[in-house]
């Protein structure tokens, strides 16, 4: 390769190309090596000998511009320019590197294609579906014979003694063997490792000629020392036996761009050669890392991380939750950034439930060894016998995750179950533990819930540790003398099959799918969510059978909970969406037009007079003609006074008419909100009881006084006083905006 801006020579290195190197046999080029491994220029260059070979020369001279005034004083330059073109540079440290001519020593790979494609196919790779296994094959039908040797000090010596008589050379097999064949240095080399500078001293007897013949001073490819280690270190020389006992390794990972064609490929090509089989049984292949805009990490550009950096910013936890939900198949993103967002979505999720749980239990001095257990264990809800149900069935699919090495469908998994726990289980039940007596009620809520984050710390444990050992010792050690000191020395869980209900599972899913369309339709209403309504009207898919649950009397209970949910005073089931909904018909004419022909006329006539009827495959009849999915739209309007959302074959609509009761109920609910909001400025704790007041407008007073007693019991006030107290002694208060009219809130602790 050239210099940045002068004439270069090409050299031609033997082995390095049998094609070009017959090619300069046939014109007779000659094979020129000038430079030693020092990178300066050997004697008999002339005025070059000693003179550093690359464009960077540590004394300060410019080689190339010095070899174009050369030529130019003994008249041989034709033309002097500059043009700017690819040098190469060192990736570490950016310095230029020189082309060196060099023997090295191969291995020829053609004999071995068949035989290394058959392990190949033997090992089983991972993730599936993206094609690991048919690159590592298709590499392997592709490359070129295998260098192994490096100029380098260190490295696993190779084992190539060459005479220095007759330049025959031979492998040497084994340690006894040298032994054996050793006719000088053995002394001075026994009870040393095979490298270098010992292993360089053996010298053995030709055996073509008899004559001395010592070991080549190349070292291995680094990564043919990372091949054999699978049998370097296990026994392979020594006891087959108990390498036998642990060979081939049932797991093997690695970034698989970075290591199909080099360590992949040691491992498979030595474990073949040398054992007939594949190194490993599950080889599990990843992507590469980015930074969290998609670009490569690298010191110079100042985007990498390092891990301490990491750790001490986001947490190791954090980050290996980060790694175990990526992706594996395709690039990970990783920066600050993304693993806030990271702890905002799960672990804040979850740290706040299980902080829910122990604060209320250290309320009520619940602990897993009440003498109560068993009543409450019977006194357990439809919500609790669900979210054993669910955790059951999260603990299979995690562990079948696991034993099939999908760290990212295990996560996922847990991610989920969190979800329903936090936005579900403990937001519907948070009454139960609010509430003043410990009843069986209440101790069920505990159990329950403490059950199920013990279990979840258990299963937690492989991808956050740190996590999962606080909630343990909290949870467990501390209230159970007899439990495992880690959740790292507890078994892991088992599936709780007689806790499945596979039914109630899917009529909470239902309902939750429910609440979920009935919050869509109340924001696009405008309606605030403390405002109760009259009605929820929904149309259930069709294998719902028209119902939350087969059974009427878990429908009835879920029922419930979605009016809670959607505060809505009734939900009623529809059979027809057509009471809710009005839907146009609007064949594309652009679509049918070139499909239909002579029938876009009866279809555009069917379409404007409502005459069509939806088909079961998603398509539409219209005009005597069936239309496909592509070839009309839909819309939907509400019927007046309504609001709808919809997902598929599911739609909620809202009964968005106000009555004074409903209005006067709304008011009732945001003074609660207020109020409670009130409290927490005020520094009390959740148990603390208080004293309030609401004073202002006489006619909010007079809509708030029927709901006296349900606000008390909200903000565990001992009294509640409505416009006929003033607030002597507040410690908190605030005024409230309603329609341009004014309360005034205030309270005291108890």
């Amino acid at each position: 390769m050239s210099d940045e801006e002068g004439t270069g020579i090409v050299h031609i290195a033997p082995g390095c190309g049998q094609e070009d190197f017959a090619l300069s046999k046939q014109f007779d080029l000659a094979v020129i090596d000038p430079i030693d491994e020092f990178g300066r220029f050997k004697d008999g260059f002339g005025w070059e000998t000693g003179r550093y070979a690359g464009a960077d020369d540590p004394d300060g001279a410019d080689l190339a511009r010095e070899v174009a005034d050369d030529l130019d004083a003994k008249g041989l330059l034709v033309r002097r320019e500059e043009y700017r073109h690819s040098y190469p540079v060192c990736w570490r440290c950016g310095t230029q590197a020189v082309f060196r001519l060099v023997d090295e020593w191969f291995i020829a790979m053609d004999p071995l294609r068949a035989e290394l494609s058959d392990a190949t196919r033997a090992a089983g790779w991972l993730p599936e579906g993206i094609g690991l296994e048919e690159r590592e094959l298709d590499w392997l039908r592709n490359m070129s014979d295998w260098m192994i040797s490096k100029k380098r000090y260190y490295g696993l010596a190779l084992p190539i003694w060459t005479c220095t008589d007759c330049d025959a050379w031979e492998v040497i097999g084994t340690h006894d063997e040298l032994r054996e064949r050793a006719v000088a240095g053995w002394d001075a080399f026994e009870g040393h490792t095979p490298h270098r500078p010992w292993i360089d001293g053996v010298e053995i007897a030709c055996a073509s000629c008899g004559g001395p013949a010592q070991r080549i001073r190349d070292v291995g490819n680094p990564w043919l020392d990372a091949g054999i280690v699978g049998l370097s270190t296990m026994g392979w020389t020594t006891d087959r036996d108990y390498w036998a006992e642990w060979y081939p390794a049932d797991f093997v990972t690695e970034s698989f761009p970075g290591q199909f064609r080099n360590w992949f490929y040691a491992l498979i090509t030595e474990s073949t050669v040398m054992t007939g089989r594949p190194p490993f049984k599950t080889l599990f292949g990843y992507a590469n890392m980015r930074d969290e805009h998609g670009e490569e990490m690298h010191k110079s550009k100042g985007n990498a991380i390092w891990f301490d950096d990491a750790a001490e910013q986001i947490g190791a936890d954090v980050m290996r939750w980060m790694f175990s939900a990526a992706n594996p198949a395709v690039n990970m993103n990783f920066g600050y950034h993304l693993a806030h967002e990271e702890v905002r979505r799960f672990f804040l999720p979850l740290w706040n439930t299980y902080s829910f749980f122990v604060t209320y239990a250290r309320l009520d001095g619940w602990t897993p060894a009440s003498p109560e257990a068993d009543a409450a264990a019977a006194a357990r809800t439809l919500l609790d016998r669900w979210v054993l149900s669910r955790l059951a069935a999260v603990t299979g699919e995690v562990a079948a995750a696991l034993d099939g090495f999908d760290a990212q469908r295990a996560t996922r998994a847990i991610e989920g179950f969190v979800d329903e726990l936090s936005n579900w289980y403990v937001r519907r039940n948070r009454r139960r533990f609010w509430k003043g007596e410990l009843d069986d009620d209440k101790r069920a809520a505990h159990a329950t819930l403490h059950r199920v984050l013990v279990d979840t710390s258990r299963l937690l444990a492989p991808f956050v540790p740190h996590l999962a050992e606080a909630m343990w010792q909290n949870l467990v050690v501390a209230v159970d003398a007899g439990a495992p000191d880690s959740v790292h020395l507890a078994d892991f869980p088992r599936v709780d099959a007689g806790a499945r209900d596979s039914a109630l599972e899917e009529g909470v899913a239902l309902a939750r799918r429910v609440v979920a369309l009935g919050r869509t339709a109340r924001a696009a209403s405008g309606v605030k969510t403390r405002q109760p309504l009259a009605a929820a009207r929904i149309k259930l898919p069709a294998a719902s059978g028209g119902a939350l649950h087969p059974d009427a009397g878990v429908a009835e209970a879920l029922t419930r909970e979605v009016m809670d949910e959607l505060n809505v005073k009734a939900v009623e089931v529809l059979s027809d969406e057509s009471e809710m909904v009005e839907r146009t018909l609007y064949p594309l004419l652009p679509v049918i037009g070139p499909r239909r022909g002579a029938a876009v006329g009866a279809v555009m006539a069917g379409a404007r007079a409502g005459e069509w009827r939806l088909l079961d495959d998603g398509g539409v009849a219209v005009g005597g003609v069936e239309l496909g999915p592509d070839e009309f739209q839909l819309t939907a309007r509400a019927r007046p006074g309504h609001e709808v959302a919809e997902e598929g074959d599911l739609l909620v609509a809202l009964d968005t008419a106000l009555t004074d009761e409903l209005q006067a109920e709304g008011l009732a609910r945001e003074v609660a909100h207020r109020l409670q909001n009130l409290r927490k400025a005020a520094g009390y704790q959740i148990s603390d009881r208080v004293v309030a007041w609401i004073g202002g407008d006489g006619d909010l007073l007079a809509r708030l006084r029927p709901f006296q007693a349900w606000l008390a019991d909200e903000v565990l006030a001992t009294r509640l006083h409505v416009g006929d107290a003033s607030p002597q002694g507040a410690q908190a208060s605030e005024s409230v905006d309603h329609d341009g009219r004014t309360l005034e809130l205030a309270l005291r602790r108890a």
